[in-house]
């Protein structure tokens, strides 16, 4: 039952505990309700006193220390009543307190789990009773110093979280520009500002170059760059304004940071210093009809990724050479462009690369060899390029030997043929004349690839070949491949001396009828052979690695399949003393060939937005 009390009531306090009451009182209101609320405190102290007062034992009454006293109660009080504020200080509270004591209280709500000690919610109430608290004290002033103390005895047996540590070290933020985070927006999530404790270190701006695929892993960076990812600079790497002063860019030694095929550069594109070559040849048997799709043949859909150059040699190559190219140039797209073409009759070799890396070329030298001089039409013989790449010497070989399953020597004199009459290099300096051979133009280059249609037959006849195809063979043709002609003579040393070739794991590729996958079914019924090869030579021993060797059973416009094969190539730095080819290439053919690509892609979004449309019928 409530007890209601009048002023007259209330008992007698010090004069200065009075004072400083009424010191604050600025209206009969606050007088009224500081007063009801003295009244209450001082009857709850005097009913403690008394209920402790008939316990003669304890110690604390004979002192009769009445803070002592009301420090030993374990009786609850009931909570603070709020002191009237100050008028002046309304609007100050209402602007600051109000949406705080919101705030909290929906944490409270959302956030509260009676299960859970300690947890984020105890904390958010015992701030929301400080603060009350707190706002009490300025509004009382001296008056609740008691109240303070039962506040840091209450704040003592709840202790405040301490501050969360990781008990591991933070992994380091990866600031690697291929990610994709960092490539699509300017600024890092704040989930990632704990990040900034381990990034303190400035990072410098190191040599670095970005091309369509490949993406270095250094970039421009700050050590405030974790919090955003703001920069000036692009991708490119910097040029320093004394090295446009001082360097000399056409000439360099091996390791000079100036050269413009040095090692700096080279690490630049090529870190691990491997370049992608793919090279295939093919006999078209003269058709002037061309595959409607070359895709599976320069881009074999079980690769991931295109390489970085391509070279394509042809034997009785289509009338039509150029529209042979544009096709090429179709094919591979907008991130290549023709280096060098060449034709020598009917024999046809192409070299793209990607056009970025035309910059580090040497001009292309071309030469030509004839094996057969009585025809007037040149089908036999031998088609070369050669050029520098940075500093590694490389040479294309595409040639066309005699036909006929018994013509191995005849075969053999052509490739001394094609050796000795190729006068390569002419103006590009040899990287290692010491090794040089005059007489063997592939020891001239650091790199040979020789591949064409070699016209070697297997040393069996047509029925022994078939039993051998009957059985599923898989990827092993050993039994196939003891009675092949070239790795016969390879092995005794009459040709080809230092190539290698990778293993053979795909069916013969000559001879099919055409727009089938049936061997010669006329009546010469030819021996099925691997007369079409792909070799390769290297002065270093392990600088070329086959990285696939295969056949294209896809297209089958020719008795012959396509055979291509990709090689991983060590390359090296090199001097500036090479006559540059400055960026040269096809211009024409690879504004035809984009266009090319324009014009079927539209016509396929036409033909299928028609479709669309043809297949909704309406009744009216």
């Amino acid at each position: 039952m409530p007890i209601k009390m009048d002023r007259q009531n209330l008992p007698a306090l010090d004069s200065d505990e009075r004072n400083s009451l009424l010191k604050d009182d600025v209206s009969e209101d606050s007088e009224q309700a500081e007063s009801k609320y003295l009244q209450i405190k001082n009857w709850i102290k005097s009913q403690e006193i008394q209920e402790l007062n008939s316990n003669s034992s304890n110690s604390l009454f004979q002192n009769n220390d009445p803070s002592s006293i009301y420090r030993a109660c374990a009786v609850p009080k009931p909570p603070n009543t709020a002191k009237p504020r100050h008028r002046k200080l309304e609007r100050a509270f209402s602007l600051d307190e109000k949406p705080w004591r919101r705030r909290f209280r929906t944490s409270r709500e959302s956030l509260t789990d009676p299960l859970e000690n300690g947890s984020s919610s105890g904390s958010l109430q015992e701030a929301e009773g400080s603060s009350r608290h707190c706002a009490s004290l300025h509004s009382k002033g001296p008056t609740m110093d008691s109240d303070l103390a039962t506040h840091n005895r209450v704040s003592a047996v709840v202790p405040p979280l301490s501050q969360m540590k990781c008990t591991q070290p933070l992994p380091q933020l990866e600031l690697n520009v291929s990610s994709r985070a960092l490539r699509t927006a300017n600024r890092i999530d704040s989930d990632y500002m704990d990040y900034k404790h381990s990034t303190h270190q400035r990072f410098i701006r190191q040599s670095s170059s970005l091309s369509d695929t490949r993406l270095n892993s250094n970039m421009v960076c700050h050590h405030c760059s974790v919090e955003s990812m703001k920069s000036t600079y692009s991708l490119l790497t910097p040029i320093r304004s004394k090295d446009v002063r001082s360097r000399s860019f056409m000439e360099g030694s091996l390791l000079a940071s100036g050269a413009l095929l040095g090692a700096d550069e080279l690490d630049r594109y090529f870190p691990e210093r491997k370049v992608g070559i793919f090279i295939a040849t093919w006999n078209m048997q003269g058709k002037k009809e061309l595959p409607e799709n070359l895709d599976d043949f320069l881009l074999p859909p079980d690769d991931d990724f295109a390489q970085d150059m391509y070279v394509i040699g042809v034997q009785e190559g289509s009338p039509d050479r150029r529209e042979w190219e544009i096709r090429l140039q179709e094919t591979l797209g907008p991130h290549y462009v023709m280096l060098q073409s060449a034709a020598h009759g009917v024999l046809y070799l192409s070299i793209f690369i990607r056009r970025d890396l035309i910059w580090f070329c040497s001009e292309v030298e071309i030469a030509s060899v004839t094996t057969r001089m009585v025809s007037q039409i040149k089908t036999k013989g031998a088609l070369a390029m050669a050029f520098t790449f940075f500093g590694t010497s490389f040479l294309f070989i595409t040639s066309h030997f005699t036909s006929g399953e018994g013509k191995v020597c005849e075969r053999l004199l052509d490739y001394k043929k094609i050796i000795e009459g190729l006068p390569l290099p002419r103006n590009i300096p040899d990287t290692n004349p010491y090794r040089s051979n005059s007489s063997d133009v592939t020891s001239r280059f650091d790199e040979a690839f020789w591949f064409g249609d070699f016209n070697f037959r297997l040393n069996k006849d047509r029925g022994g070949v078939n039993s051998i195809l009957q059985h599923k063979m898989e990827k092993d043709m050993s039994r196939l491949l003891q009675y092949d002609q070239l790795l016969m003579e390879m092995k005794d040393g009459s040709i080809f001396k230092g190539f290698e070739e990778a293993e053979i794991q795909f069916l013969p590729t000559y001879k099919f009828d055409i727009g089938c996958d049936a061997y010669d079914s006329t009546t010469k019924q030819r021996t099925p052979s691997y007369t079409d090869r792909v070799l390769y030579k290297s002065r270093n021993r392990g600088d070329i690695k086959v990285n696939k060797y295969s056949s294209c059973s896809v297209v089958k416009t020719s008795d012959h399949r396509p055979v291509f094969a990709s090689f991983e190539v060590r390359i090296r730095p090199g001097r500036d003393n090479i006559p540059l080819a400055a960026g040269l290439f096809d211009r024409e053919l690879y504004l035809l060939g984009i266009k090319r690509r324009m014009t079927k892609e539209l016509q396929k979004r036409q033909a299928a937005k028609t479709q669309k449309s043809s297949s909704v019928c309406t009744i009216s």
